[in-house]
This record gives structure tokens, sequence and C-alpha cells, in this order.
């Protein structure tokens, strides 16, 4: 088993430096990354019980959902965003339109296949991701928990 460490120190650093920006800039920048848009999502740890939050790149958006990936840079485990979100699938979802209450669901068979397709044909560094690791990327659907759309 490999471990990435190097990963770990890049992705809390990547993280600090979008909060600060989003903080200092009063939010107008920091939500977009490589032409992506970033997400602040906040989920109950599923050993502590505590709220835990983090950045993650929403690599698609559909009807007021987002699509997220569970790559860990390549990481041969999956990372505690995606187990917390496993075990407790109701999370909050800042954005630089708002807050909303949301659900994640594991998108699975063409559904996942559809939604890989699309997030790597707009760049190759999920699949330089992937070719690290044996294990397969879980694709996250946050969808509003209302049931209602958003076009965020």
């Amino acid at each position: 088993m490999t471990v990435n460490l190097w990963s770990d120190f890049t992705f809390k650093l990547a993280n600090w430096a979008n909060r600060t920006a989003i903080r200092c800039s009063g939010g107008r920048i920091g939500w977009i990354h490589k032409g992506t848009p970033i997400i602040e999502v906040t989920m109950t740890g599923r050993r502590s019980g505590e709220p835990r939050t983090t950045l993650l790149s929403a690599v698609a958006e559909r009807n007021g959902a987002f699509v997220v990936i569970g790559s860990r840079g390549g990481d041969s485990k999956h990372p505690a965003w995606f187990l917390n979100m496993r075990d407790n699938p109701a999370v909050t979802v800042r954005n630089r339109s708002g807050t909303r209450q949301m659900t994640a669901r594991l998108t699975e068979g063409d559904e996942r296949a559809e939604l890989w397709e699309q997030a790597t044909a707009n760049g190759d560094h999920y699949l330089r991701f992937q070719a690290r690791t044996d294990r397969q990327f879980p694709i996250v659907m946050l969808e509003p928990s209302d049931g209602a759309s958003d076009s965020t």
C-alpha cells in the first residue's frame, strides 16, 4: 500500500489557500480553481460525530446538484470526506451563491461512467490520478435535500 503524504500536505495547503482567498476577498475570489467551481462541504465525521468541512472541486453541476470525485490525488485509500458522506449523506454545501442542505449519493453504472467521461474530457489530471492506484474513485452526486433544482 502506497501512502501519499505529499498529497495530504498539498490538499491541506490548497484548502487553506482557497479558504484564505475567500475570506480575505469577501468571497470575490477563491470559488473557482483552474476553471472548476469550488464548493465548501460540511458533513458529520463518521467516528467523531463532529462537523467536518472541506473544499472540493465540483467537476459538474446538474439541476442544482454538484458532482465530486474522491480521487485523493491517486492515493490507495478513499478520502475521509467520502467515507463521512457514505456513512451520513446529509451535508451542507456552500458556494459563491449561498448555502443549502444537500444529500450525498454514490453514482454507479452508466451514470458513473458518463460522469467519469465528462470529468476526464476536461483535463487529464483524474486519469493521471487513476493510473496511480487500482482503487476506483467514487463519484458522488450532492443533490438538494428539498428536491428542488437550483441553477447555481
